[in-house]
């Protein structure tokens, strides 16, 4: 069983940054892949990023890259998603997720995802 708490949301102009954390408590948070996913209401849930257990792989939705990027440190049971350039269509509530196994397709999806956190609102204002 992982546990996960989303922070570092919040109100941010067009072209600004944030840095969103994700804490893990439970077990074995290194051998998980995790992932970062964003809900608009309204609309189904949309892959971000993932990162394989080691932190040697990453994949990205094709809305993110350049602008994101995702990281982790499995010392401290954390995953990260450094946010820069954002526009106000990547307003939306941002979830962090585990599941086990990595591949750069599978891991865009979030039935590869087992344990889910409550989410964190990102708002973009333009």
């Amino acid at each position: 069983q992982v546990q996960l708490e989303e922070s570092g949301g919040g109100l941010v102009q067009a072209g600004g940054s944030l840095r969103l954390s994700c804490a893990a408590s439970g077990r074995s948070f290194s051998s998980y892949t995790m992932g970062w996913f964003r809900q608009v209401p309204g609309k189904e849930r949309e892959f971000v990023a993932a990162i394989s257990w080691s932190g040697a792989y990453t994949v990205y939705a094709d809305s993110v890259k350049g602008r994101f990027t995702i990281s982790r440190d499995n010392a401290k049971n954390t995953v990260y998603l450094q946010m820069i350039t954002l526009k106000p269509e990547d307003t939306a509530v941002y979830y962090c997720a585990a599941g086990v196994g990595y591949s750069s397709s599978r891991s865009r999806f979030s039935t590869a995802y087992d344990y889910w956190g409550q989410g964190t609102q990102v708002t973009v204002s333009s």
